[in-house]
């Protein structure tokens, strides 16, 4: 090239930059004075209007633009550390695209200083130098976890299985009718959890197929004895071989629904089994159950469908029992009066207690004023007949209602699993809201005492043993979402106490006296502020769970926004400053309100895992911002396209039979990004003799995800919410599969380090769960894949994994 042409090209090169900077910083100015305007940071005017006039001079070949523009950075890296600190996410967001840009500044730096006349030196070259290989280090360091909670050092040990005590089976949902999680296993264990290995895959040939409205798989198997019991999106009953995934039995149940295609777990009963009687004090006996000689279902699985079944089948040949219910089948759409298929499902797995098999139900959400109540019932797991019946609008009657009534209509429901308390003979059951969710005008006092509440009931009569509420007139739909988590809770003055514990959606964990229900830890009430809705009960304080770590809940503030690149953070900050925003219970109202976490963020329904030898819990959270509007609407009009009779729409939704419908959705940049910085998921350990994190790191990549939706196939472990639960095991490990990337994870339960992962096929929302092979010894982990919330990808994998 002659000397002609590359000073045709440097000119060319720098006016283009300098029109580029100069474009941004118009861009930013704009955006700055909108910020300003709103009461906000004035960094980004100012940042706007000193790159537009250094991008101007830069065009013009001035080689002060280019010490104005280093100026910029230098100010800028002030304003970030003072702005976010030294928080790796934070400060890349804010610093990472203008330092690029400088970089090329620092590059073309010494044609201005031909053009202005000048010989340039090379110390231009060597601070660029110096910038790359700091762009390059910051770059490499988005594909560290960055922990929110650094070890503290004091994770749980590592005990030896005492063979007496070695897990047998993995029997109920959550490992444990109290909902463990927690594998007394060990076989699998830190030292050699990387030679994991497929030992054999399923195809249940059952694939739900999503359109948006709940169509995942969410399972957690079963394994007793030689037997893996699986059930599919459409309720379909498999058994497989511990050993090889060899497909026993099959039975195609094939249930149906618009709107929930999932299918989280069974119960199982042995018939064979000896009952042991409850061993506290004025516990009621369980009640007796026998298979009459020579019929079938000796030993059954049990599950509720998606079309409001309960259905029991032999567990040794898949057959439908036939002395339960109506040739095996209960019809718990009965007693519920009109339940469109939309409006009502079966969502968790049903629950042994002792004899009695307890099912709840999903109402949705935000529907109208008139759906099906929320009753819990218990039946007999041999006959299928109803033992009592839980209505919280009339819970003094336990019969169902007549032929011409039904129970109470749109009262608080119990979607989300249950746990139980042999010793006690106790339930324990997390309470939804009433209907509508976000809207308490018309609710009862009944309504208020059960809504987002932890019920504990007598499983053998179904009278109400004690009630903690832990939302008081939910209006976000802080529903309790998770199973009750049983643990031996060791108090300061060193007794243990029976506990019960239990992760919200609002970040809170509670841990409450078994047999009183009376927090264990500090629990204070905060005032909080009301909305603008005419005759709503706001409650003027609310509780928070200030004893235990709060997860996810800080108090968001404008420095707390989040993008890719500064100028998504812009916006989502100029968007934040437009928002009432008050806090954890920041009640809607007719204007625009951010709740956070909202009711899509906190902890769901994947639940606690335990590790009852060393004292610890393991939860797994989602943070995920919601606005929200009311809208006045004349009383019983339609609202428009909102589809939370689903429970899975945003955008305008009904609140028919109010005089309001809501328009709400996901607090997200224009990227599609969560607006709040990283992580958006975590996986945090908690010592619960101190009930301090003993660690908190970020679980999930991009790589099956991105701006946009479009996947960036790239490992950056930025944390993603997750949804679906952990396993904990006594080898030191906790399992994962519940995150936004196809895979599963094992994490060292000492310090949080991701120590093994296997690619999936697809996505998972499964729960992890293991066993040992009565046959071959040998010690499994098993996941289902059917596919992750945020991808299209869908499929019917059971997978098992085992060493070599």
């Amino acid at each position: 090239m002659t000397a002609k042409k590359r000073a045709r090209a440097s000119t060319f090169i720098s006016i283009g930059l300098g029109i580029v900077i100069a474009l941004l910083g118009i861009a930013l100015a704009v955006g700055g004075i909108q910020l300003v305007s709103l009461g906000g940071s004035w960094y980004f005017l100012c940042a706007g209007v000193a790159m537009f006039v250094s991008g101007g001079l830069i065009a013009l070949r001035k080689p002060v633009g280019a010490w104005l523009y280093g100026v910029f950075l230098v100010a800028s890296l002030v304003w970030a550390v003072a702005d976010a600190g030294l928080h790796f996410w934070p400060l890349f967001s804010r610093l990472f695209m203008f330092s690029a840009i400088g970089l090329v500044v620092l590059l073309i730096y010494p044609q201005l200083i031909r053009a202005a006349g000048r010989t340039p030196g090379h110390r231009a070259y060597a601070i660029a130098g110096v910038l790359a290989v700091l762009l390059v280090v910051a770059a490499g360091n988005m594909f560290v976890a960055h922990p929110s909670v650094s070890p503290t050092g004091n994770g749980p040990g590592l005990t030896a299985v005492d063979p007496g005590h070695e897990q047998k089976d993995w029997s109920h949902y959550g490992n444990t009718e109290g909902g463990s999680r927690f594998a007394a296993l060990d076989q699998i264990n830190r030292g050699n959890v990387n030679q994991l290995k497929v030992a054999w895959t399923y195809h249940t040939g059952d694939v739900a197929i999503s359109d948006g409205n709940g169509a995942e798989d969410q399972l957690t198997p079963l394994q007793v004895g030689n037997k893996v019991f699986i059930c599919t999106p459409h309720n379909n009953l498999i058994a497989l071989d511990a050993d090889t995934g060899k497909e026993l039995w099959k039975n195609q149940i094939n249930a149906q629904s618009a709107v929930w295609q999932r299918c989280r777990g069974m119960a199982y009963f042995d018939a064979t089994a000896p009952i042991a009687q409850p061993t506290q004090a004025n516990s009621s006996p369980i009640m007796a159950a026998t298979v009459p000689a020579g019929a079938n279902c000796q030993r059954r699985v049990l599950t509720n469908t998606i079309d409001a079944r309960l259905i029991a089948v032999d567990a040794d040949t898949g057959e439908f029992c036939q002395g339960f219910g109506n040739k095996g089948q209960v019809d718990l759409k009965a007693g519920l009066g009109n339940v469109p298929d939309s409006y009502y499902q079966l969502s968790s797995a049903p629950l042994m207690a002792g004899t009695t098999v307890v099912v709840g139900g999903r109402v949705a959400d935000n529907v109208q004023t008139d759906m099906p109540g929320g009753v819990i019932r218990g039946f007999d797991v041999i006959s299928g007949n109803m033992r009592w019946a839980f209505d919280p609008g009339n819970p003094e009657d336990k019969q169902a209602p007549a032929s011409d009534s039904t129970y109470v209509r749109s009262t608080p429901n119990s979607w989300a699993p249950m746990s139980y308390d042999p010793q006690m003979n106790t339930l324990f059951l997390p309470m939804g809201s009433s209907s509508t969710d976000i809207y308490g005008v018309e609710r009862t006092a009944l309504n208020h005492k059960y809504g987002a509440s932890i019920l504990a009931l007598d499983a053998t009569t179904g009278d109400e043993k004690w009630v903690y509420q832990t939302v008081h007139n939910d209006l976000w739909d802080f529903d309790l979402p998770m199973q009750p988590s049983l643990i031996d809770f060791d108090k300061a003055d060193g007794s243990t106490v029976p506990a019960v514990v239990i992760g919200t959606k609002a970040g809170q964990i509670y841990v409450l006296d078994r047999k009183t229900g009376q927090p264990l830890t500090d629990v204070q009430e905060v005032p909080v502020k009301a909305a603008d809705i005419p005759n709503e009960p706001y409650s003027p304080t609310q509780p928070l769970s200030v004893g235990m770590p709060q997860i996810g809940a800080q108090h968001l503030t404008e420095s707390d926004m989040w993008g890719a690149t500064p100028f998504d953070q812009l916006l989502c900050r100029i968007d934040f400053k437009k928002m009432r925003y008050d806090g954890l219970y920041t009640a809607p109202g007719t204007d625009v309100s951010l709740s956070f976490p909202g009711s899509l963020g906190g902890m769901n329904w994947g639940s606690i895992s335990t590790d009852p030898v060393h004292g610890f819990i393991f939860i797994n959270d989602m943070r995920l911002g919601l606005w929200s509007q009311m809208v006045p609407q004349a009383k019983d009009a339609k609202a428009s396209s909102g589809g939370e009779a689903l429970n899975t729409g945003m955008g305008a939704v009904p609140l028919k039979g109010t005089p309001y419908a809501v328009n709400k959705n996901r607090f997200l940049s224009v990227a599609g990004i969560p607006c709040q910085a990283p992580p958006f998921g975590t996986l945090t350990a908690i010592d619960m003799k101190t009930q301090k994190i003993a660690w908190q790191v970020p679980v999930g990549t991009v790589e099956d995800t991105g701006p946009m939706g479009i996947r960036m196939h790239l490992p950056i472990p930025v944390g993603l919410p997750t949804l679906g639960g952990t396993l904990s095991t006594q080898g030191g490990l906790i399992f994962i599969a519940g995150t936004q990337d196809f895979y599963l994870r094992a994490f060292n339960s000492g310090n949080g380090e991701e120590i093994w992962k296997a690619r999936l096929p697809v996505g998972s929302q499964g729960g992890p769960m293991t066993y040992v092979s009565p046959k071959t010894g040998k010690q499994y982990i098993v996941i289902t894949a059917g596919g992750a919330r945020q991808s299209p990808d869908r499929g019917d994998y059971v997978m098992a994994y085992a060493l070599p």
